[in-house]
């Protein structure tokens, strides 16, 4: 399966979210990226929308519910949100939607800031392996993988897709004695 091209699924995700937009009747919403792949998709399609409005950052790590399991990431930096979410109308972003949980995890750290009036959620891609009752309002492309697969976004400067194998990963890279349960974890995106 070839992957796709970030910038032509985020043309059409652009055209898609105006098209969504204007049937709701939301005039100025506010974007949120999460910290790191959904910032960059949320820079390119504000950039694609010709809109010039101020860009919230999440970072997710204390709100997971997969934290005692994964641990801390090791570059957490503080959410950024330089507007009200208080009645709001937010368009959060991210880049590859898998569980469900880093957005159940948005949503929960949202909730601490206020109470939006609505959500609007875009994702980039949609890998179809959903945990949790979560689906975009916007996306690029929905792909199915293999148990073992997984997709990367890469960027900023020039958005790309990398499929990922974890099973010839975890053959390189056996568990060591010492850690043999979390020598190959991978976060579940």
């Amino acid at each position: 399966m070839t992957l796709p091209n970030p910038a032509e699924l985020i043309a059409q995700m652009a055209i898609d979210l105006k098209a969504h937009l204007a049937r709701r009747k939301i005039d100025e919403p506010r974007f949120i990226g999460i910290r790191t792949g959904g910032v960059w998709v949320a820079s390119a399609l504000l950039e694609a929308l010709d809109n010039d409005g101020p860009l919230g950052t999440l970072d997710v790590s204390f709100y997971r519910d997969d934290f005692s399991q994964n641990g801390l990431h090791p570059q957490v930096r503080p959410s950024e949100l330089p507007f009200e979410i208080e009645g709001q109308h937010l368009v959060l972003v991210d880049d590859v939607l898998m569980s469900g949980r880093t957005i159940r995890a948005a949503l929960n750290e949202l909730f601490d800031y206020g109470r939006p009036a609505s959500v609007t959620l875009v994702c980039l891609l949609d890998l179809d392996a959903g945990e949790l009752p979560i689906r975009p309002n916007i996306v690029g492309a929905t792909l199915s993988l293999e148990a073992h697969e997984r997709v990367k976004l890469l960027g900023p400067a020039l958005l790309a897709l990398e499929r990922q194998d974890l099973a010839s990963a975890s053959s390189l890279n056996p568990p060591s004695a010492d850690h043999p349960a979390s020598a190959n974890k991978e976060s579940p995106r």
